[in-house]
């Protein structure tokens, strides 16, 4: 009989996993489809960088500042009702951006249907409650892999957009996310157990915030998630602008970046569970750093005067480099999504709900306010690669803030090991 009840919850756990990956890889898709239909937007109304980065970012404001609220709902009435109403909420406004035609109202509609973003709160709380601590950060890890969804609107969209219009993107992908509902709602179940104490108030919840180790995890994943976000949202621009692709092709080169990051998630769940978080987000900056260095470098032409005439030299990085330093960016970050999050649940166990939700929430103010950074900055230096020079910066910042804080809490747990190992 125990036996049969553990085999039982083991089933409904795997359940729930895959009900919510596949739901926040649709949401995920939605919350970037501006990254696709914006482009023959911003041709449509004539909208300057400035304007663009505005236009695509919209959407991940209202998805950054729901996480929160809606993670403490998650924590309190559960995490099956909450992603059921949050995923039907987004369908009127999704299909109305179609027949949109001025640039407010564009704005309007992107706020409401943001709120696709939020689902990450809900999911990633409803998952972890599921598993057991050694298993939780691999599954975290499989639930985050639903970022995919990023490289699905890569793939699906530019066809749309070409074949029928960019109009029929959003209309299309309303019908989908009707499927998904009903889809969800079946394969999903609710534990009473995983809800917190009733008589736990909100504001006992945002007792939390007093913990000056969040404002560091809420840093890192400003950087490895709302960069991940930023750049998704950015890449197929810049490579129509940069290199001269036409939509298609840059929508499928962009996908180098976003889908390993989106579905290497789990395997960074993986070595964070075996490793440990510290080890593995440690990496991450490092790799994040080398790569950005070179990605940060502007097309450059090198002209020397010699005795034989004028010679030249070529310094910019050619697409298939590009390419390259981009695609080990995008791993890096995926395995530092995934680290963020292992340490989230091993110190906050009991409420992952309200700590998901405040740390989804700085990395979706990154993907907020990046895209809009990244066209001001383009518009005030027409240099295209300084978006790099400013996720540089912040991962800079990112690695002297670990190596004095974390850094020193490491090192004295080695000592303390080796000094009780002898």
């Amino acid at each position: 009989m125990g036996l049969s009840i553990i085999n039982s919850q083991k089933s409904q756990a795997n359940s729930v996993l895959a009900a919510n990956t596949i739901a926040f890889t649709a949401c995920f898709a939605v919350w970037v489809m501006f990254s696709i239909i914006g482009i023959p937007i911003k041709e449509l109304l004539e909208l300057s960088e400035t304007q663009f980065g505005l236009l695509v970012a919209t959407p991940i404001l209202t998805g950054s500042l729901f996480r929160l609220p809606v993670g403490m709902l998650t924590d309190k009435i559960g995490g099956r009702v909450v992603y059921f109403i949050l995923m039907l909420a987004m369908i009127i406004p999704l299909w109305l951006i179609g027949d949109a035609t001025q640039y407010w109202q564009f704005l309007v509609l992107g706020l409401f249907v943001g709120i696709a973003g939020a689902s990450f709160s809900v999911g990633i709380a409803y998952t972890a409650k599921w598993f057991n601590k050694e298993h939780q950060g691999f599954a975290m890890g499989i639930f985050g892999a639903g970022n995919a969804g990023a490289a699905l609107t890569k793939f699906i969209a530019p066809s749309l957009v070409v074949v029928y219009g960019w109009q029929a993107v959003p209309k299309i992908y309303a019908v989908a996310m009707i499927v998904i509902v009903a889809m969800y709602w079946m394969f999903t179940y609710e534990d009473p157990n995983h809800r917190v104490a009733s008589g736990i108030t909100m504001k006992e919840q945002l007792k939390t915030l007093n913990d000056p180790k969040l404002w560091k995890y809420m840093q890192y994943y400003s950087l490895v998630f709302g960069g991940f976000v930023a750049l998704s949202l950015w890449m197929t621009k810049y490579y129509i602008s940069e290199y001269g692709f036409e939509l298609t092709t840059a929508a499928l080169l962009a996908a180098v970046f976003v889908l390993p990051s989106g579905v290497i998630r789990a395997l960074g769940g993986w070595f964070s569970d075996k490793y440990g978080a510290y080890k593995v987000t440690w990496w991450v900056m490092w790799v994040s750093l080398i790569s950005l260095f070179f990605l940060s470098y502007p097309q450059t032409t090198l002209f020397i005067k010699t005795t034989t005439g004028e010679v030249t030299f070529d310094l910019s990085l050619n697409v298939w480099v590009f390419t390259a330093f981009l695609f080990a960016l995008g791993i890096a970050w995926g395995f530092g999504k995934a680290s963020v999050f292992k340490f989230l649940s091993d110190e906050y166990p009991d409420n992952i709900g309200v700590v998901s939700g405040i740390v989804g929430l700085a990395g979706g103010m990154g993907g907020f306010l990046l895209p809009i950074m990244f066209g001001i900055l383009i518009d005030y230096t027409h240099i295209n690669s300084v978006i790099f020079m400013l996720l540089y910066g912040a991962t800079v910042i990112s690695l002297i803030w670990m190596y004095f804080t974390f850094g020193k809490e490491e090192r004295r747990k080695n000592i303390q090991a080796a000094i009780f190992n002898k």
